[in-house]
């Protein structure tokens, strides 16, 4: 049986979170193991410069997303591992996409729309203000990152599914107009368990609300950032409700179901507040001190994650380049 074509990637913004490991790294690191599938991960820096533009940030997050990566589970070598940089072909097939890309579907975009939405309740003349084009054609550059490496499944969040659809519909659009099926058609993941990690006040886990646990904060940093989570002014032999708890919700994302149900049980009988914060800080360390040391090891040897990209962009250049061919030979360039 054929392999399924899994790409995903992550755009290096910022120290990656727990929102980020539950909710992306560890469903796409299991998937990545899965016999049936062969995986291409990609740090997707240039998407990064929609909103990044100092160089020596995206130059250090770039190196730390891929040791995060690497360091929570995934093997580069069950997989294809590169940064979008490195595959020039990725920016070839973007323009061509570009040329398929209806403006109507772009103004549907939802960061687009959300930008606009802001402009427009902040009373500003231009409802395009801080709008530059690499965000207003982000889903064409995510298409041809998906396209390229004729990609089956694309794992996302929930508000990245618009973009795979619109990937499928770019190259329906290109199938349909030369007549052959020069592109696999993309199916989005979602993983519904994890679409939504609560964060330190309760709202959704977001760099933006800077309410986030960074997965490799140290020791100290991790326990009183555990300590900060919000919660309700009920005491301690007070029976309170675990479905309502930050604490719970992140603690049942990554304890056994054992562990789950003899925590729920605590909640049932009264536990207290700083009790069930010292459970969950206690069951993060045990989970993160391993891929914290095998982090912090990689940061120390850049030299290996630059053996690792070039080994990987090769591999996905070879790739690359085929589809590529195909795409030319269709629209009349070679």
């Amino acid at each position: 049986m054929d392999q399924k074509i899994v790409l995903t990637g992550i755009k290096p913004t910022g120290n990656p979170h727990l929102g980020n490991w539950v909710g992306a790294i560890r469903p796409a690191v299991e998937l990545s193991r899965n016999p049936e599938t062969k995986g291409f991960y990609f740090i997707a820096d240039y998407h990064a410069m929609t909103g990044l533009k100092d160089a020596k940030e995206l130059r250090e997050y770039t190196y730390e997303v891929a040791s995060t990566w690497i360091a929570l589970g995934l093997d580069p070598s069950r997989v294809v591992f590169y940064r979008q940089s490195d595959v020039p072909e990725v920016f070839e097939l973007s323009w061509i996409l570009a040329c398929f890309s209806p403006k109507g579907l772009m103004n549907r975009a939802h960061a687009y729309k959300a930008q606009v939405q802001k402009n427009q309740e902040a009373g500003e003349e231009d409802v395009d203000a801080g709008v530059n084009m690499g965000l207003y054609t982000y889903p064409i550059l995510m298409a041809a990152d998906i396209l390229l490496m004729q990609s089956h499944w694309v794992p996302v969040g929930s508000d990245q599914q618009q973009h795979v659809e619109i990937t499928r519909d770019l190259a329906q659009y290109f199938n349909r107009q030369y007549r052959k099926e020069v592109f696999t058609l993309p199916e989005a993941l979602i993983d519904e368990a994890g679409a939504v990690i609560p964060g330190l006040d309760g709202r959704k886990m977001s760099k933006s609300y800077g309410n986030t646990i960074p997965i490799f904060a140290p020791p100290e940093q991790l326990r009183k950032l555990v300590f900060r989570i919000a919660t309700d002014s009920s005491r301690p032999g007070e029976p309170k409700d675990p479905e309502a708890s930050t604490i719970f919700q992140l603690y049942r994302l990554l304890a056994t179901p054992k562990q789950t149900e003899a925590l729920k049980a605590e909640y049932q009988n009264g536990i207290a507040w700083k009790d069930a914060k010292e459970a969950l800080y206690t069951l993060l360390d045990q989970q993160l001190r391993g891929p914290r040391e095998r982090y912090e090891a990689l940061m120390a040897n850049r030299e290996e994650l630059d053996r690792l990209f070039k080994e990987g962009a090769e591999e996905a250049r070879a790739i690359a380049s085929k589809t590529m061919h195909r795409v030319r030979r269709a629209i009349g360039i070679s």
